[in-house]
């Protein structure tokens, strides 16, 4: 028997919450979004669903969370949403909201991946990785044309691989991450130790732009950090292409040059050396497209 019904995507970051309806192609429509509160994060999830499923049945939701997560228990733990860091069960309360609806969870850089690669800059493309440079940094691995999620789904978290010049802690725990170097505000940090006066990251790559040195040298720093992780992992998974999305990524020449230059130095065995890094495609809405697609790629489980 075929279920009569509505398919929905909900991807839930430290920034922002989004949700939209999934057409018959796993494309999104008619979404709705707000930034992440403090606190009261499953009722902002909940009141989302709510808006863009309209009291419609509901068979299917795609769910793209910051990560960490658990595959196993299906708890989701984001180190940047600090109310659910010890382990929130949101499938659970989705399944909970919309009784009957299938429920796929997947890390936001596993769901990143996924649409860049189905949708996006990857597309035809067997093996790559997709990464978000924004807030913190995170990613998701395609090999053999199939998402790696990996033991407890969290393959391709990229920003917590270790790179040179990363010596501050990290919001994980440990020292010498990606992300203490690359992220945007790591980056603002540096750059404000070393004489700069602005605040945010765009002010950065502007005022790099116009020739500020610190804040060029900041941008150049992350670059090369994000360059020499970008080479090791594709020494280690074997692959053709590094997508690269996420506001910070927008930062301009002296960020992208920086990196480009790094991957060619350390890519230097015959099976990278051919290794490209290119603009994502779906921009902010891809870990969203990522979700939707979940309700389409996930098996429908029988009736009883």
């Amino acid at each position: 028997m075929t279920r009569q019904g509505i398919a929905l995507a909900l991807d839930v970051g430290g920034t922002k919450i989004a949700a939209a309806e999934v057409d018959v192609r796993g494309r999104l429509r008619d979404g709705a979004r707000v930034s992440t509160p403090a606190t009261g994060v499953w009722e902002a999830c909940a009141a989302l669903l709510r808006e863009v499923g309209a009291g419609r049945p509901v068979t299917a939701v795609g769910i793209s969370c910051a990560g960490p997560v658990d595959a196993g228990t299906r708890l989701v733990a984001p180190v940047n949403i600090p109310e659910w860091s010890v382990g929130f069960p949101l499938v659970a309360h989705v399944a909970a909201l919309l009784p009957g609806a299938r429920v796929a969870l997947e890390m936001d850089g596993a769901a990143t991946a996924l649409a860049e690669h189905r949708l996006g800059a990857g597309a035809g493309v067997a093996n790559l990785l997709a990464v978000v440079v924004s807030t913190g940094i995170g990613g998701g691995l395609v090999v053999g044309g199939e998402l790696l999620t990996g033991r407890t789904g969290n393959a391709g978290h990229i920003g917590h691989t270790i790179v040179h010049g990363a010596a501050d802690p990290c919001t994980c725990g440990g020292h010498g991450c990606l992300e203490t170097v690359a992220s945007g505000p790591s980056s603002v940090r540096w750059a404000r130790a070393h004489g700069w006066q602005g605040t945010t990251g765009v002010e950065l790559a502007r005022d790099a732009a116009a020739g500020d040195g610190p804040a060029r040298d900041a941008l150049v720093r992350a670059g090369r950090a994000l360059g020499e992780a970008f080479a090791s992992v594709a020494a280690l998974a074997d692959l053709d292409l590094v997508v690269v999305g996420g506001g910070f990524a927008q930062a301009g020449p002296p960020l992208w040059d920086a990196m480009t230059t790094t991957v060619t130095e350390h890519a230097q065995l015959s099976f990278v050396r051919d290794l490209r890094v290119v603009p994502a495609a779906l921009g902010g809405d891809a870990s969203l497209a990522g979700a939707a697609l979940l309700t389409r790629e996930t098996p429908e489980p029988p009736d009883p």
